[in-house]
Protein backbone atom coordinates (compact mmCIF):
# COMPACT_ATOMS: atom_id res chain seq x y z
CA UNK A 1 0.00 0.00 0.00
CA UNK A 2 1.58 3.08 -1.20
CA UNK A 3 2.46 5.58 1.55
CA UNK A 4 0.01 9.14 1.50
CA UNK A 5 3.12 11.44 2.36
CA UNK A 6 6.44 12.33 0.55
CA UNK A 7 9.30 14.36 0.84
CA UNK A 8 11.00 17.70 -1.36
CA UNK A 9 13.64 19.78 -0.96
CA UNK A 10 13.43 23.26 -2.80
CA UNK A 11 16.78 23.54 -4.21
CA UNK A 12 19.27 26.86 -3.76
CA UNK A 13 19.15 27.66 -7.46
CA UNK A 14 14.99 28.05 -7.01
CA UNK A 15 15.01 29.46 -3.80
CA UNK A 16 17.53 32.15 -4.91
CA UNK A 17 15.53 32.54 -8.31
CA UNK A 18 12.50 33.68 -6.06
CA UNK A 19 10.44 30.83 -7.59
CA UNK A 20 9.64 29.12 -3.45
CA UNK A 21 6.30 30.86 -3.68
CA UNK A 22 5.46 29.92 -7.22
CA UNK A 23 6.78 26.27 -6.54
CA UNK A 24 4.51 25.91 -3.25
CA UNK A 25 1.29 27.26 -5.27
CA UNK A 26 1.92 24.29 -8.00
CA UNK A 27 2.60 21.91 -5.19
CA UNK A 28 -0.75 22.82 -3.22
CA UNK A 29 -3.10 23.62 -6.70
CA UNK A 30 -1.93 19.61 -7.46
CA UNK A 31 -3.75 19.10 -4.05
CA UNK A 32 -0.35 18.32 -1.58
CA UNK A 33 -1.13 19.25 1.56
CA UNK A 34 1.63 21.09 3.14
CA UNK A 35 2.13 18.86 6.88
CA UNK A 36 5.63 20.32 7.58
CA UNK A 37 8.37 22.94 6.46
CA UNK A 38 11.59 23.81 7.15
CA UNK A 39 14.35 26.39 5.78
CA UNK A 40 17.74 26.30 6.52
CA UNK A 41 20.64 25.82 4.63
CA UNK A 42 22.55 22.86 4.29
CA UNK A 43 26.15 22.17 5.54
CA UNK A 44 28.48 20.62 2.76
CA UNK A 45 28.98 17.18 5.38
CA UNK A 46 25.53 17.90 6.10
CA UNK A 47 24.60 17.11 2.03
CA UNK A 48 26.92 14.34 2.12
CA UNK A 49 25.33 12.76 4.36
CA UNK A 50 21.72 13.56 2.68
CA UNK A 51 23.41 12.14 -1.15
CA UNK A 52 25.53 9.42 0.61
CA UNK A 53 23.94 6.85 -1.63
CA UNK A 54 25.59 8.92 -4.46
CA UNK A 55 29.01 8.89 -2.80
CA UNK A 56 30.76 6.70 -5.59
CA UNK A 57 29.40 8.63 -8.42
CA UNK A 58 31.07 11.52 -10.49
CA UNK A 59 29.09 14.17 -9.26
CA UNK A 60 28.76 13.64 -6.09
CA UNK A 61 31.51 16.86 -5.14
CA UNK A 62 29.59 18.64 -6.66
CA UNK A 63 26.42 18.08 -5.67
CA UNK A 64 27.34 18.18 -2.54
CA UNK A 65 28.84 21.82 -3.21
CA UNK A 66 25.67 23.14 -5.14
CA UNK A 67 23.16 21.37 -2.55
CA UNK A 68 24.95 23.85 0.62
CA UNK A 69 25.23 27.08 -1.73
CA UNK A 70 22.13 28.47 -0.90
CA UNK A 71 18.85 28.45 1.69
CA UNK A 72 16.82 25.30 0.80
CA UNK A 73 13.10 24.69 1.95
CA UNK A 74 12.83 21.02 2.93
CA UNK A 75 8.80 19.82 2.97
CA UNK A 76 6.78 16.69 4.30
CA UNK A 77 3.32 16.76 1.38
CA UNK A 78 0.36 14.35 1.93
CA UNK A 79 -2.00 13.20 -0.61
CA UNK A 80 -2.99 9.68 -1.47
CA UNK A 81 -0.17 7.77 -3.55
CA UNK A 82 2.20 11.29 -3.03
CA UNK A 83 4.95 10.17 -3.86
CA UNK A 84 3.74 8.79 -7.80
CA UNK A 85 1.98 11.87 -7.95
CA UNK A 86 4.71 13.71 -6.68
CA UNK A 87 7.26 12.47 -9.38
CA UNK A 88 4.65 13.34 -12.26
CA UNK A 89 4.21 16.80 -10.48
CA UNK A 90 8.07 17.44 -10.90
CA UNK A 91 8.63 15.83 -13.90
CA UNK A 92 11.98 14.32 -14.79
CA UNK A 93 15.31 14.86 -13.58
CA UNK A 94 16.44 16.76 -16.60
CA UNK A 95 14.32 19.84 -17.48
CA UNK A 96 14.70 19.00 -21.02
CA UNK A 97 13.20 15.92 -20.89
CA UNK A 98 10.54 16.68 -18.52
CA UNK A 99 6.90 17.09 -19.18
CA UNK A 100 5.28 20.75 -20.17
CA UNK A 101 3.80 22.11 -16.64
CA UNK A 102 5.66 20.51 -14.70
CA UNK A 103 7.80 22.36 -11.86
CA UNK A 104 10.96 21.18 -13.37
CA UNK A 105 9.87 22.14 -16.88
CA UNK A 106 9.12 25.37 -15.81
CA UNK A 107 11.76 26.43 -13.14
CA UNK A 108 14.55 24.42 -13.31
CA UNK A 109 17.80 25.79 -14.76
CA UNK A 110 19.71 21.95 -16.04
CA UNK A 111 19.97 18.52 -14.93
CA UNK A 112 22.41 19.83 -11.74
CA UNK A 113 20.15 22.84 -10.77
CA UNK A 114 16.73 21.17 -11.45
CA UNK A 115 14.33 23.48 -9.01
CA UNK A 116 13.60 21.06 -6.56
CA UNK A 117 13.91 17.24 -5.11
CA UNK A 118 11.05 14.62 -5.10
CA UNK A 119 11.36 11.75 -2.98
CA UNK A 120 11.63 8.47 -5.84
CA UNK A 121 10.06 5.52 -3.03
CA UNK A 122 8.23 5.26 0.33
CA UNK A 123 11.22 4.25 1.90
CA UNK A 124 13.18 7.26 0.45
CA UNK A 125 10.49 9.52 1.36
CA UNK A 126 10.81 8.24 4.98
CA UNK A 127 14.72 8.21 5.26
CA UNK A 128 14.78 11.70 3.45
CA UNK A 129 11.79 13.02 5.45
CA UNK A 130 13.37 11.81 8.50
CA UNK A 131 16.52 13.19 7.96
CA UNK A 132 15.28 17.10 8.40
CA UNK A 133 11.99 16.57 10.25
CA UNK A 134 13.24 13.85 13.25
CA UNK A 135 10.18 14.77 15.41
CA UNK A 136 7.38 13.32 12.95
CA UNK A 137 7.15 9.92 14.38
CA UNK A 138 3.90 8.98 12.57
CA UNK A 139 5.48 9.75 9.32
Amino acid sequence: MPNNRTFTMIKPDAFEDGNTGAILAAIEKAGFKLVSAKLTKLTKKQAGDFYAAHAQRPFYEDLCKYMSSGPILAAILEKQNAVEEFRNLIGATDPKNAAEGTIRKRFAKSIEANAIHGSDSDSAALTEGNFFFSSLEQF
